[in-house]
């Protein structure tokens, strides 16, 4: 491509993959719509492409140098689209298909950080199949705890998510269950942990990852950080850097140490519960948001990474990197 202002500046052409499938769609195009902006600012030429059938054919048309997906839930961030872009052999921003099937499967993830020794919080992933939703709650009740949190094992933004406490009748929870399972194959049940709701992203510079100041979320009108909380502006307030003392570096170790345990690329963002007691991870978002409410961008402008210049950062490793290897078939043996 042709250099702009300087050797390491560069115009690329750009495919910004948003919506799909997914009940996060509209929080992708919002996304997508911020990053087509900023790349624009930079020199870039951009284009929105929408993630369906014709997906495939509008990404071998584009000549495009590098696609950034942002797209969030199923099929777009669960290693489906990765699959799809190895498979036209096109660079990208964001983790390959593994690490994308992981971290989408929160069971799954879980494992991986399980063995990795970090702090987790009590919980079973549970499916329709292992019983009646009342059975079900009273016998989580009486493994995991009084005060659980019920989610479905493959979802974001906090959609299908409910809490319950200590004097919550178990109906509540058994109505939860069968919600979830609605929602897809399963359900993920943990204790209820007691804490401040904090995030930190991760970004790599020249493969190596580097985590972001921690974000404190306070969401005084909604009993946890909500859907609604996460974007409707003014609905949260984020503190950042967040104000937590010593484990501020045992926020950004653990973030980093989950990002290289699923073997993620480019970015993640992991969320915490923190208290003094304890910092219990929960999971981890391989395409965090990138709306104007969203922690993931605010936290690298504070950093000193603008969204214009963290948009032109992510296309440009993205763009080194190239296309994933391809190796030479070999001749059958005679």
């Amino acid at each position: 491509m042709v250099p702009v202002g300087g050797s390491a500046a560069r115009r690329l052409n750009v495919a910004v993959i948003v919506g799909g499938p997914s009940s996060e769609a509209e929080v992708s195009r919002a996304s997508g719509k911020g990053i087509a902006a900023a790349l624009a600012e930079k020199g870039h030429t951009v284009a929105r492409i929408e993630l369906d059938a014709f997906t495939p054919e509008s990404i071998r048309e584009g000549g495009f140098d590098v696609v950034f997906p942002i797209t969030h839930g199923a099929v777009g961030e669960d290693g489906g689209l990765q699959g799809m872009l190895e498979v036209l052999g096109v660079a990208y921003v964001g983790s390959g298909v593994l690490a994308s099937a992981v971290a989408m499967d929160k069971p799954t993830a879980k494992l991986v950080f399980h063995s990795r020794g970090l702090p987790l919080a009590k919980g079973q992933a549970v499916r329709e199949s292992d019983g009646a939703p009342l059975s079900l709650a009273k016998r989580l009740r009486a493994q995991i705890g009084s005060a659980l949190v019920v989610k479905p094992t493959a979802s974001g933004s906090a959609i299908g998510v409910h809490r319950f406490g200590a004097d919550d009748p178990d109906d509540k929870i058994a109505a939860a269950l069968a919600e979830t399972f609605r929602l897809g194959d399963g359900a993920l049940v943990e204790e209820l942990c007691a804490g401040r709701e904090v995030t930190c992203g991760v970004i790599e510079r020249d493969g190596v990852p580097t985590a972001l100041p921690p974000t404190e979320i306070r969401s005084e009108q909604d009993a946890f950080y909500t859907y609604e909380a996460r974007y409707v502006p003014g609905r949260s307030q984020h503190i950042c850097p967040a104000e937590l003392g010593a484990n501020v570096a045992l926020v950004q170790e653990i973030a980093i140490r989950a990002h290289r345990a699923l073997g993620c690329r480019d970015l993640s963002r992991a969320d915490f519960v923190v208290s003094d007691e304890r910092v219990v991870l929960l999971e981890v978002n391989t395409l965090p948001g990138f709306t104007g409410t969203s922690l993931f961008p605010e936290a690298a402008a504070i950093s000193g990474m603008p969204m214009v210049e963290l948009c032109d950062h992510l296309v440009i490793a993205a763009w080194k990197r190239g296309p994933t290897r391809r190796n030479e078939a070999r001749p059958l043996p005679t």
